[in-house]
C-alpha cells in the first residue's frame, strides 16, 4: 500500500493532525473525539448526539469489517443499531448532507469508503 499523501495539518490542542489532500486523516490512530469536533467546525458542521450516534455506528463497521461503509452498508448498519427511524437514507442525508459515508466516515476518522466517489 502507498503511503499516503500529508496535504495539511489540523491543530488539535498541542497537536498537529496530518490530513490527506480529502481532509481525511493520514494516520487512522490519530483520531479523538476532539479531532472528529475540530474537523466538524472546520467544515461548519454542529455534532449533534445523531451525529455521534452515526459517528459510533461507523467506527464499530470499520473495528468489524476493517473498511468504511458506503452508502447502503451505513444505512442498513444505521438501522440495525439505532433502529429503523434513522436507518434511512434521508435521515442520515440531513445529518451529513452532502455525501453521509463520506462525511460520516471523514469525521470518524476512517479512510474514505471504497465505493464513493
Amino acid at each position: 500500500m502507498a503511503a499516503t499523501e500529508i496535504y495539511r495539518y489540523l491543530r488539535v490542542g498541542d497537536r498537529d493532525i496530518p490530513l490527506d489532500p480529502e481532509g481525511y486523516l493520514v494516520h487512522l490512530e490519530d483520531w479523538s473525539p476532539e479531532v472528529a469536533q475540530a474537523l466538524a467546525t472546520e467544515e461548519g458542521r454542529e455534532l449533534t448526539q445523531d451525529h455521534w450516534d452515526v459517528i459510533r455506528v461507523l467506527r464499530d463497521f470499520y473495528t468489524r469489517f476493517e473498511a468504511a461503509p458506503s452508502m447502503r452498508p451505513l444505512v442498513k448498519a444505521v438501522g440495525q443499531a439505532l433502529g429503523p427511524e434513522k436507518g434511512k437514507s434521508l435521515h442520515l442525508m440531513k445529518l451529513f448532507p452532502d455525501s453521509p459515508a463520506k462525511v460520516g466516515a471523514r469525521l470518524a476518522g476512517l479512510p474514505k469508503p471504497a465505493n464513493c466517489l
